[in-house]
Parts: C-alpha cells; structure tokens; sequence
C-alpha cells in the first residue's frame, strides 16, 4: 500500500506540501505536466465495441490521463447509442425506440372533471371560438410485427373542408420534438427515413354530403352526444370508458371543436365513470394540461385537457401487457394524438 500511495503522489502534479500550492503559480514541473496534458496528441478513438464498455482499459502509464478524458468518452457513448436508436446501419431496418409516457407532475393538484367541465361552460359563454369541420393532428404510433422491432411513426395530419363539401388532406413526417431531424416513415413499403416535412400525402377528395356521424356537426346536449360517438364509432352497444374516449379520437379527427362543443364534451366526460384525474402534464407539443386515466383490461388510456377551457388536447395509449413476439414493453406508448387549432 506504501508504494502504491507514493506513485499516487509521484502523479500528482501540485502536492500538498508544493511551495507553490493554491491559487499562486505552478512550479516547472506541474507546468510541464500540464502543457502535456492540453497539447499532446489524444489516443485514437476505440471502436464501437470497446465504447460499450463500462470502464475504460487502463494501463499503469496512462490510468491518470484515461480518467480525464473519460467524461468526453462517456458522452460520444450517449451519442452514439442514440443515433444507433434512429438508423441501424445499411441493410437493417431503421428502429425507433418508443416515446416514454407522459409524467404527471408530482407536485400538482388533479382537477375533478366536473370543475374542469364548469371551466369549460363560463369559457363557452361568448360562443368564441366557433366549430369548424377538419382537423389539425400531430400523432405518434406503433408499428409492430412478429420479425422486426416496434416502430414509433410521427406524422401530421391537416384536414381542411371548402365550401363545395370537397376536402383536402395533407399528411407530412414530421416530429416537433426534434425539429429538423430525419423522421421515420412506411409509406410505400418498408420503414426508411425521410427528411423532416417530407409529404407522405397530398388528396384532393369530391363532395361529400353525408349527415351521418361523424360527418355531421356534433349535437350540444350531452345525451345526443353520447349517442353521437357511439354511431361515429360503430359501437352497437354502450360504450366502455376506453372505446368512448377511441370514439372521441375519431369525433377530434374529423373536427375543430368551438367552446361549446367543447364545454359539452368536457360534461359528457365528467359523467363518465372510470376517468380519474391524475394531475399536471406538459404534452408532448409543450402544453400546459391536465390528465384523467382510464385503466381497464387493454392499454391505459391517458386523456390531456385545458386546464382552463376544457378543450381536449391529447390522448395516449400504453401498453399494459408486455408482448415479446412483438417487441412490446409494458409502458410503451402504443398510439399519441395532439389536437391542434
């Protein structure tokens, strides 16, 4: 143990007793072992493999010099596996791990759905903003299957109706998370990455004059509307709290909800059984929200409102079950909505 204490002193370039210890001058001998250490050349990089590795190789001559630039290697490691995440090198699929789920700020108090609907109604009260027929949606889904990873897909989609009834509908790969990366698609044929804003769509469709839900403007009574999504959704049956918020999806992707669409939405939900309020979250556009969680047998579904309008801002759903022939973890985020206006 002696020896080894003395090499330690040996190395270090101010000891203790230095005459020159603290904030006055080094001597020449710590000067020279500094200029070393800023001017000469580093070691080559190591290979992928070696930059796994926990801890670096270190030989007795240059232990002291490895645990310098350590932090430097550690941090082209976090780089490196991150950019494995998104391209998996020529020949392999790309593979994109799936988003993590929304976190409920732990300091926050949940807002009881009622209040939130009463918020709703007096913001409602000057009927402004109005409904509108289209929908602006950024979403994240899964792509599974029994020989490949699991995909997470970004895309947005805009929807927007003419007044001769035609509609147009743009769909682009894009993340706002990551602005300006590659964005990973499928369309066409296997998942390959695009630039950020590539047009995966452009349709022009003819008129359209059906009254039928959805394609109808949604009612302002609770009831009626209840009995809306259940028909939006071809459910024959009373809906279950998760297929009644899937039915919401599909109301939120044909339309722009105004405030009273909304307040009345924000009431039929709050006389929905098995929504609980959780607390504060920060969606993933960077939206102030409030979130309710409806856990049954299939993925936990998490639905984001406006804490001072109502307004539904997101829906999520993760994976409750793990299945490995899939690829899928419990927790992974299966599919993501944010509406936009």
């Amino acid at each position: 143990m002696a020896d080894e204490l003395e090499l330690l002193r040996r190395a270090d370039p101010v000891p203790a007793d230095g005459s020159h210890f603290g904030d006055g001058p080094l001597d020449h001998r710590a000067e020279r072992h500094l200029d070393q250490l800023l001017h000469k050349s580093p070691p080559p990089r190591p290979a992928w493999p070696r930059v796994l590795r926990l801890r670096p190789p270190l030989g007795p001559s240059r232990g002291h010099r490895a645990r310098l630039v350590w932090g430097l290697v550690a941090a082209v490691v976090v780089l490196t596996v991150t950019l494995t995440l998104v391209v998996s090198g020529p020949g392999a699929p790309p593979a994109v791990a799936a988003p993590r789920p929304l976190v409920v700020q732990a300091d926050s108090t949940p807002v009881p759905l009622t209040l939130l609907a009463d918020r709703a109604e007096t913001a409602a009260a000057d009927g402004s903003p109005s409904l509108s027929k289209g929908t602006h949606v950024q979403s994240w889904s899964m792509g599974m299957s029994e020989d490949k990873p699991p995909i997470t897909l970004p895309e947005e989609r805009i929807v927007r109706w003419r007044s001769d009834a035609s509609h147009t509908e743009l769909v682009v790969a894009t993340d706002p998370r990551h602005p300006g990366r590659p964005v990973l698609s499928d369309a066409g044929d296997s998942p390959h990455l695009v630039e950020d804003g590539h047009v995966i769509s452009r349709q022009t469709y003819p008129p359209s004059w059906s009254d039928a839900p959805p394609e109808s403007p949604p009612p302002h009574e609770v009831a009626q509307l209840r009995a809306y999504l259940q028909e939006a959704a071809y459910l024959h049956t009373k809906p279950s709290t998760p297929e009644l918020l899937e039915a919401v999806g599909v109301l939120l992707d044909h339309w722009t909800l105004g405030a009273r669409e909304s307040a009345t939405l924000a009431r039929l939900l709050a006389d929905t059984e098995g929504l609980r309020p959780v607390g504060r979250v920060t969606d993933r556009l960077g939206r102030r929200g409030q979130a309710y969680v409806s856990a049954g047998d299939g993925p936990r579904h998490m639905l984001i409102m406006d804490p001072d309008t109502g307004t539904v801002l997101g829906l999520e759903q993760t994976a409750t079950v793990a299945e490995p022939e899939y690829g899928l973890e419990v927790g992974d985020v299966m599919d993501y909505s944010a509406w936009m206006r």
